[in-house]
């Protein structure tokens, strides 16, 4: 018979009590979160005349256990048919850019692009990878992703590719990430194989746990083959739908307004201390960002409180833009931009390519994203305390006119500013989550973690980690 606090309301803590229901001694489940509202950084603007903006997340991939793992729920919540498919043969799948010496370059794929020199790249993909086959295996415990990739295909790939990929996917700098922790399976594949080639051609082992059976959703996805997916009323339904799923479970109490101020060890477990009552739980699934978490434990946890503070996350502008007409150059998902191009911008996401439900019910618009800051917040745009929604505004803006030759003003408008929002895996990342859960253990904590902070910053892997989290409760 098992009470159990969970603390937060995104989609790391919601999906955590999703699981915690399913668990048959798991008798009250208590969910926490400090704002008014459930979803975390999945949230969408939904206009009356139809149009759909997101502020956080917009497109989910279906590969992987973890992807099959994400369908299942979706289907279980009833969501099947607002999902909203992109196919690998779509223009948004096969087109994707970089922004170049004040250019738009297509990234190359397929076997032409394998094949011929493409700009900005000085010699043939084919060539690289062929040179990757005789690169000796590395033997560091953990590299930063610039100088594995680096290492194993080439400066001009890692300054210009990954740089722009590691901006787009974690806001964060390749020369500082951890590639162990952020791109496991190239870790993996070089650990294994001795080559990423082979490794990702011959499939370099397992994936996270044990393997998800998929149901009829996930199963639709391999055989039209989705790159992507979203939801009709957007990404933020993901969370509602859990919400309204719990909400009926008679053994789950939501509440929103409710900060935890402090865990206190009790006989068998702990006591959650609110501004204005207490929470006693026998077990705590935490799916606060790691500092947040290491502001409420008690001074006995002290060696947890370290490593969990030096878990930094960065802040993320996203400005969302609506423009009459067709205004693109080109067709495809969007485009990213390396570091050493324009160090505040991290991308241009072409929201209407992949998904033109979103765009509103009459007329032909374009609806745009922009994402700025991140690792380079303050040295770029300044502090994100002193920083001015028109500021971000004016930037995003320029930025269009200058990359796509926008000339037109947007004809709506949306800044958002998520502070903290992606979590930064440095290098020896990973030691620090072992050296986590093994203080948990060792001093027989009864608390789970799960979060971006910790296992993977995507939708799919939050969602595996509150999973994970939720299952150990039951054993």
């Amino acid at each position: 018979m098992t009470r159990v606090a969970v603390l937060g309301g995104g989609v790391g803590g919601l999906a955590a009590a999703y699981y915690l229901s399913k668990v048959p001694h798991v008798t009250k489940v208590v969910v926490l979160e400090s704002s008014s509202r459930f979803g975390g950084w999945l949230w969408s603007t939904r206009r009356s005349d139809g149009a759909v903006f997101e502020h956080g997340p917009r497109g989910i991939r279906p590969a992987g256990t973890v992807g099959r793992n994400t369908l299942n729920m979706v289907e279980d919540l009833g969501l099947g048919e607002d999902v909203l498919p992109v196919l690998s043969s779509h223009t948004s799948s096969q087109n994707r850019f970089l922004y170049v010496n004040q250019q738009i370059h297509k990234i190359p794929s397929g076997l032409k692009g394998l094949l011929r020199t493409v700009p900005p790249l000085s010699r043939p993909l084919l060539v690289t990878l062929v040179s990757e086959l005789l690169v000796r295996r590395g033997q560091q415990e953990d590299e930063s992703v610039h100088s594995f990739v680096s290492r194993r295909l080439g400066r001009e790939l890692a300054d210009v590719l990954v740089d722009s990929l590691c901006r787009g996917v974690f806001a964060g700098d390749s020369r500082k990430l951890s590639v162990r922790s952020c791109f496991p399976a190239l870790f993996q594949a070089e650990r294994r194989r001795g080559s990423l080639v082979l490794g990702l051609l011959m499939s370099s082992g397992p994936g996270p746990g044990p393997d998800v059976v998929p149901g009829p959703l996930a199963r639709r996805s391999v055989e039209e083959s989705w790159s992507q997916w979203s939801l009709k009323t957007g990404l933020q339904s993901l969370p509602e739908s859990i919400t309204d799923f719990l909400q009926d479970d008679g053994r789950v109490e939501l509440h929103r307004d409710a900060a935890v101020k402090q865990l206190v060890p009790s006989a068998g477990g702990w006591k959650v201390l609110l501004e204005d009552g207490l929470v006693s739980a026998d077990h705590i699934i935490s799916a606060l960002p790691a500092p947040a978490l290491a502001a409420v434990l008690p001074s006995s946890c002290q060696t947890l409180v370290q490593l969990l503070q030096d878990i930094t996350s960065v802040s993320v502008a996203v400005v969302n833009l609506e423009y009459e007409g067709d205004v693109l150059p080109v067709q495809g998902f969007g485009h990213l931009v390396p570091s050493s191009e324009e160090p505040d911008l991290l991308g241009v996401v072409y929201d209407s390519v992949p998904f033109p439900q979103h765009d509103r019910d009459s007329g032909v618009t374009t609806r745009l994203t922009v994402m700025m800051g991140g690792a380079w917040f303050h040295e770029a745009l300044g502090a994100p305390e002193t920083v001015t929604e028109e500021q971000l505004l004016h930037r995003a803006v320029a930025a269009v006119h200058r990359h796509l030759g926008v000339e037109a003003p947007p004809c709506w408008s949306r800044v958002s500013l998520h502070k903290d929002c992606i979590p930064q895996y440095f290098l020896g990342h990973f030691r620090k989550v072992e050296s986590m859960r093994e203080f948990i253990r060792t001093n027989e904590l009864r608390l789970s973690l799960t979060g971006s902070s910790y296992d993977g910053v995507s939708v799919n892997d939050v969602i595996w980690s509150a999973r994970t989290a939720a299952l150990q409760v039951g054993t």
